[in-house]
């Protein structure tokens, strides 16, 4: 399996500025929490699925489908025990508080479908690119494009040495759930020390190109945002101003709960 996010599919979601998805990846965070019912919720979510689908990303989620399940069943469910409400539903749970425990859990869900889609549609240069270019400092935005780029590297490097163990007949498949996390557990160690040693690596590289050695910086690749920039931050502004105006007029709450 590929670890890099990134889907190079030329899209009109990929040719966006890097600015621009970054600022629907904040207005999706934003709409995630104006509304505390899932009703509502449910159609944010599908308006950041369709983001996904314009994008051909959606095939990115099928990594993460279980983490989206556990999260959506384990927010409920502690939403439920420790909420309180008005409506008796059964036992000691209230309907109020089921409510908003699928709510959280379509807000969590939604924030993590948009960071995936995100990430799926914009390559990590651009990422540091576009940061440089709102006024975020380049060694600040260069470590968050570093730091992006290291994780799929470290699955990369822990999946080599997994297999080259298995071919030396290791068995890491069978057994309980706590065995097969014992039997990884010693893999850490030499997963660890081929991090650090590529991080050594890594810093000697940029100390011989003189990383930081100048004020000013050029950059190979050049955007700019033209019509269709235009076109969905005009799309997001409608889309939160009418949230909010949903929002003060009462809807979307859940009257009667309590923490």
């Amino acid at each position: 399996m590929d670890p890099f996010l990134y889907l190079d599919r030329g899209t009109i979601v990929h040719r966006l500025d890097p600015r621009t998805k970054m600022i629907l990846l904040l207005g999706a965070f934003v709409l995630a929490f104006v509304f505390p019912s899932p009703a509502y919720g449910v159609v944010v979510l599908a308006l950041v699925l369709l983001a996904g689908w314009l994008a051909r990303a959606l095939s990115n989620l099928r990594r993460i489908w279980f983490v989206l399940l556990m999260i959506a069943i384990v927010t409920t469910v502690l939403w439920s025990i420790f909420g309180s409400g008005r409506t008796p539903l059964f036992w000691f749970v209230k309907e109020e508080a089921l409510l908003y425990g699928l709510g959280v859990a379509c807000k969590l869900d939604t924030m993590i479908i948009a960071g995936m889609i995100f990430l799926s549609t914009t390559r990590n240069e651009e990422i540091a690119n576009g940061l440089v270019r709102v006024g975020v400092p380049y060694r600040f935005a260069f470590a968050v494009s570093t730091a992006i780029r290291l994780v799929p590297t470290i699955l990369a490097t822990g999946a080599t040495i997994s297999q080259a163990q298995r071919s030396r007949g290791l068995d890491l498949d069978s057994g309980s759930i706590l065995q097969r996390v014992r039997k990884r557990l010693p893999l850490l160690v030499p997963v660890f020390v081929s991090t650090i040693r590529s991080t050594n690596v890594f810093s000697m590289a940029l100390e011989s190109k003189g990383f930081g050695a100048g004020e000013r910086r050029t950059y190979f690749m050049q955007f700019s945002m033209g019509r269709r920039d235009a076109f969905a931050l005009a799309v997001l502004a409608l889309v939160l101003a009418a949230a909010f105006a949903l929002r003060i007029m009462g809807h979307g709450g859940i009257e009667g709960f309590s923490r």
